[in-house]
């Protein structure tokens, strides 16, 4: 219900009853997960609760540009879901604010491990290994090697045939530009870089579209989270799923509760039931194979088992800062993005 609404309602309850008004209780929700997630989350919390949700779907690099934008006249209440760097970048930067959920002891100790890094204003909800996919008919038709490495990835052969985000954009990009230079060192990781932008076919805005575009057969290997590359195999497309075997870096999807939210105790409300675990079990309805942060909560067992995966020491703290993430990125802007393909 709009603001507008909301006053014309109130006014007519004053001139009925003669006794105080009634306002309708509403939430801004910026959404950084799938679309149907995020749908999902908030009409379950409607009904959950009868607070109307005003939801927007961005990815996370997005996301944090508009609350930025906003800063000095806020709209948003609560963001939720979307790699971690950048919340913990909204977090340094006051854009978010603290808040101690009484949930917490339900939580895994990498979801409140986030949350202490961030001075409590943002909270793990779920984590997810980065990796890639690639169509497994595609791959054949064009006689190319399967690959299991990033390096892999880097072959000739494969001009043409990768695809992934931008890391100004998607928090899965800006995930894979800190992974490169923890795993490889700085200049190695950026010569890695360098060297794939020669085989990208496209930089998409979103984190999970180059996989969706492997499914679809429109490029033969998409860079992105595994578990969106297990939900298109799911799905029945014909994509393989790969852990890279030199290792791989991982997100902390969070939840932050905007500074200067109008709808504060409706995003208190909205925060609290998100970490709940019939909130996170809705993942399930949806194939999103994310770890969910609640112990209790189900994990699909088509999700990528985190145990056999080889993860590097992603440090979230430093590539999560406003100084270190605006760093990579101008890098990045400079010395990759604008190479001839």
């Amino acid at each position: 219900m709009s603001k507008f609404k909301t006053l014309l309602c109130s006014c007519a309850v004053v001139t009925a009853t003669g006794a105080g008004a009634a306002y309708a209780e509403n939430l801004t929700f910026y959404c950084s997960a799938q679309e149907d997630w995020c749908q999902l989350m908030a009409r379950n919390f409607e009904d959950a609760t009868g607070i109307d949700v005003d939801m927007t779907r961005r990815s996370s690099g997005e996301t944090f540009a508009q609350i930025k934008a906003e800063e000095s006249n806020p709209r948003g209440d609560v963001w939720w879901g979307g790699t971690g760097d950048p919340h913990l970048q909204a977090a340094e930067e006051g854009l978010t604010q603290e808040y101690i959920s009484p949930m917490r002891d339900q939580l895994h100790p990498w979801a409140i491990s986030q949350a202490e890094s961030a001075g409590n204003k943002t909270i793990g909800i779920y984590s997810g290994a980065l990796g890639f996919g690639y169509n497994t008919e595609l791959l054949a038709a064009n006689d190319l090697p399967e690959p299991s490495c990033w390096r892999d990835l880097l072959d000739p052969a494969f001009k043409g045939h990768v695809q992934m985000a931008n890391p100004n954009s998607s928090g899965t990009a800006y995930t894979t530009l800190a992974t490169m230079v923890q795993l490889f060192g700085e200049d190695d990781g950026f010569k890695f870089m360098q060297d794939l932008h020669a085989n990208i076919n496209q930089y998409t805005k979103s984190g999970s579209a180059p996989i969706k575009a492997a499914g679809r057969g429109e490029t033969t290997v998409g860079i992105v989270f595994m578990h969106d590359a297990v939900k298109q195999a799911v799905a029945g497309f014909p994509v393989q799923v790969v852990a890279p075997c030199e290792g791989t870096g991982y997100e902390i999807g969070s939840m932050s509760i905007i500074e200067g939210a109008r709808n504060l105790e409706e995003a208190q409300q909205f925060y609290d039931w998100a970490l709940s675990v019939d909130a996170q079990n809705l993942a399930l309805e949806v194939n999103a194979f994310q770890v969910p942060s609640n112990m209790g909560a189900e994990t699909s067992p088509s999700a990528p088992d985190m145990s056999d995966i080889t993860l590097i020491d992603y440090d979230f703290t430093l590539y999560g800062s406003s100084d270190e993430r605006q760093r990579l990125l101008q890098k990045w802007d400079e010395d990759v993005s604008t190479l001839p393909q």
